[in-house]
């Protein structure tokens, strides 16, 4: 846990205590911002949605997330302040499974680039992986004792640029499948349903869209091979992209045959940025629907 930190008002000149926050990074590890203790504290009267964030990256994966920017309210006068943080500074090396990586507005400077040409094989895309979008080691996910592949990968793409995803704060079932509809829809599905009524917090809800079945785990528990399973099932039945949402991550099993079936998975935390786990949720975020 962070140490607290003096943090002076700029406007009655109190100390007020701070404890950077600490958040989990979609490899497990935890991260924080960079404090700039030697820079003032800026008083806070106006609010824009790009100011309330900050890019943190993890020291352990490299990925790049976006974090609520530091605050502090004085206790003495009421005035809140903006605590200046540390830019994250760019890895000197890039991942070595996905290429890459994807953080939580979008893809990565390494992911840009321009198309080029093989005079054999033709026009070949710079993919976030390295590889050729939709492609999948092995091919895609196959069912057990199957060999054939279980459906086509999608052609290759080049990344489609969007704006950065806004994420909505979680703090029930129906904010996390909204969320995840959300983000859905900012990958380029269009037409994504949610289900009718309230949800269930102790149980997955499906979102279905044209060509797509996803699945979102709002319970406390990690989401395992069973669960990885039944959505790749399912969207085997419908011919669609099958996706996984979890709020508390996946097991090593299920995320070792989330990679064999070629599911995207996602972990979604409290501020409501969902964040890619594996390759295949990599290819997804650059590539688009």
């Amino acid at each position: 846990m962070a140490e607290a930190v003096p943090v002076r008002c700029p406007a009655c000149l109190r100390e007020n205590g701070y404890t950077v926050p600490v958040y989990p990074c979609a490899c497990g590890s935890p991260v924080h911002p960079a404090l700039d203790l030697a820079a003032p504290p800026e008083p806070l009267t106006h609010r824009t949605w790009s100011d309330a964030w900050v890019a943190v990256r993890c020291e352990s994966c490299g990925r790049e997330s976006e974090w609520p920017h530091p605050e502090v309210g004085c206790a003495s006068c009421g005035t809140v302040v903006r605590i200046a943080v540390h830019p994250a500074h760019p890895q000197p090396v890039s991942r070595a499974a996905g290429g890459g990586g994807v953080g939580g507005s979008g893809a990565e400077p390494a992911a840009t680039g321009t198309p080029t040409t093989d005079p054999q094989s033709g026009p070949q895309s710079d993919a976030p992986s390295g590889r050729q979008s939709g492609e999948r080691p092995g091919g895609r996910g196959t069912a057990p004792g199957d060999r054939s592949p279980a459906h086509p990968s999608p052609p290759s793409a080049t990344p489609v640029p969007r704006p950065a995803f806004r994420p909505v704060t979680i703090r029930t079932t129906r904010d996390a499948v909204a969320t995840a509809a959300l983000y859905l829809r900012w990958l380029g599905f269009r037409d994504v349903r949610q289900p009718d009524g309230r949800p269930i917090p102790s149980a997955a809800v499906d979102l279905r869209a044209p060509g797509l079945v996803a699945q979102v785990d709002p319970t406390t528990a990690p989401a395992g091979v069973r669960a990885v399973e039944c959505v790749w099932l399912n969207g085997l039945t419908a011919s669609a992209t099958s996706v996984y949402f979890s709020l508390a991550g996946y097991t090593e099993d299920a995320r070792t045959r989330a990679d064999d079936l070629g599911i995207p998975l996602f972990v979604m935390d409290l501020t409501g940025m969902p964040q890619p786990v594996n390759d295949p949720a990599d290819e997804l975020v650059g590539t688009g629907a």
